[in-house]
């Protein structure tokens, strides 16, 4: 189980490998995503809160990067944080998600891409619920839910 001292390990040391990488021309990702989608996940942006049914869905399953299709967060570690964006206390494996320093608009925070094609989720933050304190703040628009597994992705995900 991660915790915030890994998060921040990865910080200082790295970000672990990946099990695959995914890249693509922006006109590529264009044409694949939704303006939204492209505005937050390649270019970093942050849909408006509550603005997705995704915070409330609570419902068994696991939910993969919009752009590349791997999987990176279980419902079982879905929770309601009350911020308007769907929460999760750990990814699906360690090295799903890298992590990077953020300063922007005056603060220090933890932002998370997705490992394999480095789409912009979210951040990470350490005021989640035990065991882990973690609160991944993910952007419902960069994550599609899927059933299982076996939904159309393979155990790591096939790239689009």
């Amino acid at each position: 189980m991660l915790t915030w001292h890994d998060v921040t390990r990865f910080l200082e040391t790295g970000n672990l490998k990946p099990d695959r990488v995914v890249e693509k021309t922006d006109a590529e990702w264009r044409l694949h995503l939704t303006d939204e989608q492209y505005r937050v996940a390649r270019q970093k942006g942050t849909e408006r809160p509550f603005s997705s049914e995704m915070c409330s869905l609570f419902e068994p399953g696991l939910y993969a990067c919009v752009c590349c299709d791997t999987l990176l967060f279980d419902a079982r570690h879905k929770f309601d944080s009350g911020t308007g964006w769907p929460s999760f206390t750990q990814p699906v494996k360690e090295n799903a998600i890298a992590y990077h320093g953020d300063n922007a608009y005056g603060m220090l925070r933890v932002e998370t891409t997705c490992n394999t094609c480095g789409a912009h989720l979210g951040h990470v933050f350490p005021d989640g619920p035990k065991p882990s304190g973690l609160r991944y703040c993910m952007n419902a628009v960069a994550l599609v839910k899927v059933r299982d597994a076996d939904a159309g992705l393979g155990s790591e995900g096939e790239g689009r």
